[in-house]
């Protein structure tokens, strides 16, 4: 197991493990009392018996996580850069494009974190698949914040450079998150090509860069912006690029992308000089499984970003999660995939591998294919992504995919704040009921959150014509989410039926309104 700060002590033991063919485990060091369950998890799963880390931190291990068994098990190896080999020593390892490379952990969004196995061939190829894609070349300069723990800062941010040649500059995940005009000033300050982030790093330089900031930034060497890990918000994309063209961001910069762990990392993206595909789809048509343009009378209208196409050596197919079967163009199944980035399944679970990693398609029996769990469709060819199969909210027969309601919530009181809500069902009297939950702002107080309760009911029905249930307001940073941002619904579901949410107010449907609510809707049906 590899526990470091982010840097170059970090790359360097990674690349060590993978010259002495031994399986890295990349994960997060335990912060005071944070984390911890998280490492537990994945010592008990990988069966790790060495961890490799720095002298200060295992000081702080050894002093603050004295209790936690699994930690004090391990045998422990710290060493600095300066204790490294002499090249001369170098000996050519003896691996091959089968060997093991590390076990990338899954964030655990709705489960226990699963360590996918990582091949030496898998990274090859997908590598290979994102310098074609996404255009580097061995003179571009890259600027990575993201975590390196995981598969998007880990292969793009780290491996990528070793795979071209070309510069990458790091920053601490911190650094970004406490200031994140250091993160574009950092791509001016050395020309960087090549930067990438989650749908939230955009979202937040939007609402945190003042215009004095803004006017000192030169933007016109970021050639490629790539958007993934998370829903990608047409919103976000517009506006950052609006905003960042003054500084020299051209359009065609910015990449959608969809990966996942599983698949190595990237599994689509938008090639060349296409701009970011955005098309208006008819919600209710999509929340009935169908694929249709939104028209002028559409009351709910549900904005999808392309991710581009996949890999011309990798199949990828949309298929009914029910029948196994493939499915018309114009209707939304889940992804399936197949090909040399598809990772070799999970660590010491054969069963789960073959659920996920051995599917085969009903009336053809071509397989294996890899199961994604993630919703979608192609549209002129174009990969669009709606959901997560296990998320989706189905509410008297119509599906409701929880990021589309959560992005409701977000724009209906600035009291919300971005990326801290989440929508998930419940079972209430044999009835699947709709329950929000949302951080709000410290600077707005108790006497406020009536109205933002109001603002919510008002806005779930408008736009997905859903009565609310529950509403739990949370203080500022209590969210469950992985540790690398994502929204765990499924925590925040398990979190609620316990009762443990650390609420700042609460509100509940009555059975009387409820009952209104559903004779009025029945009339204006009629």
């Amino acid at each position: 197991m590899l526990l470091f700060a982010p840097g170059l002590e970090y790359v360097t033991a990674f690349l060590g493990c993978l010259y002495a063919n031994v399986v890295a485990v990349p994960a997060y060091p335990p912060k005071q009392n944070r984390n911890v369950t998280r490492i537990e998890a994945i010592l008990q799963d990988a069966q790790a018996v060495v961890a490799l880390t720095s002298s200060s931190l295992h000081t702080m291990i050894q002093r603050k996580f004295s209790s936690v068994v699994g930690l004090q098990q391990l045998q422990w190896i710290t060493f600095t850069l300066s204790t490294l080999c002499n090249e001369m020593e170098w000996v050519h390892p003896q691996i091959n494009q089968e060997s093991l490379a590390f076990l990338q952990y899954t964030s655990g969004s709705t489960g226990n974190p699963k360590g996918v196995m990582v091949t030496h061939g898998n990274l090859l190829h997908n590598l290979d698949f994102q310098r074609r894609r996404l255009d580097w070349y061995a003179d571009d300069c890259m600027v990575s914040w993201l975590p390196p723990y995981h598969d998007m800062g880990l292969i793009n941010g780290l491996l990528g450079s070793i795979y071209m040649g070309f510069l990458t500059v790091l920053l601490a995940p911190a650094s970004f998150l406490q200031y994140p005009l250091r993160w574009l000033k950092t791509i001016m300050l050395y020309r960087a090509t090549m930067s990438a982030g989650p749908n939230f790093a955009y979202d937040l330089c939007l609402h945190t860069i003042s215009t004095t900031e803004q006017s000192s930034l030169d933007l016109s060497s970021w050639r490629i912006a790539a958007n993934g890990a998370e829903p990608i918000l047409r919103d976000t994309i517009e506006q950052f690029v609006a905003k960042f063209a003054l500084n020299g961001l051209q359009g065609k910069a910015v990449r959608p992308s969809y990966g996942l762990a599983e698949a190595t990392l990237l599994v689509a993206s938008n090639a060349g000089d296409n701009t970011p595909t955005s098309y208006a789809f008819d919600g209710a048509a999509l929340g009935q499984g169908r694929v249709q343009l939104a028209q002028d009378t559409t009351t709910h209208v549900c904005y999808l970003i392309g991710c581009g196409w996949p890999a011309n050596d990798q199949q990828l197919r949309i298929i009914d999660p029910v029948t196994l079967k493939p499915i018309p163009s114009d209707q939304v199944g889940e992804i399936w995939l197949s090909g040399p980035s598809i990772t070799k399944g999970y660590w010491q679970r054969p069963e789960a591998t073959a659920q996920t990693f051995h599917a085969y398609i009903a009336d053809t029996h071509e397989g294996p294919f890899l199961r994604t769990g993630d919703l979608g469709f192609q549209y002129q060819g174009e990969l669009f992504i709606t959901g997560r199969l296990k998320d989706v909210i189905i509410i008297r027969g119509v599906n409701h995919y929880p990021q589309d309601i959560e992005q409701t919530i977000v724009h209906c009181h600035e009291a919300l704040l971005p990326g801290s809500g989440a929508a998930f069902s419940i079972v209430n009297d044999d009835r699947e009921q709709l329950v929000i939950v949302s951080e709000v702002s410290r600077q707005f107080r108790e006497k406020d959150y009536r109205k933002i309760l109001l603002a919510i009911r008002r806005a779930v029905i408008v736009e997905h014509d859903v009565e609310v249930a529950v509403i739990v307001l949370l203080k500022v940073g209590t969210l469950p989410k992985t540790s690398s941002g994502k929204i765990q619904r499924h925590m925040c579901r398990q979190r609620f039926l316990e009762g443990s949410l650390e609420c700042v107010e609460v509100w509940k449907l009555d059975y009387l309104e409820s009952k209104i609510a559903q004779q009025v809707k029945e009339l204006k049906q009629n």
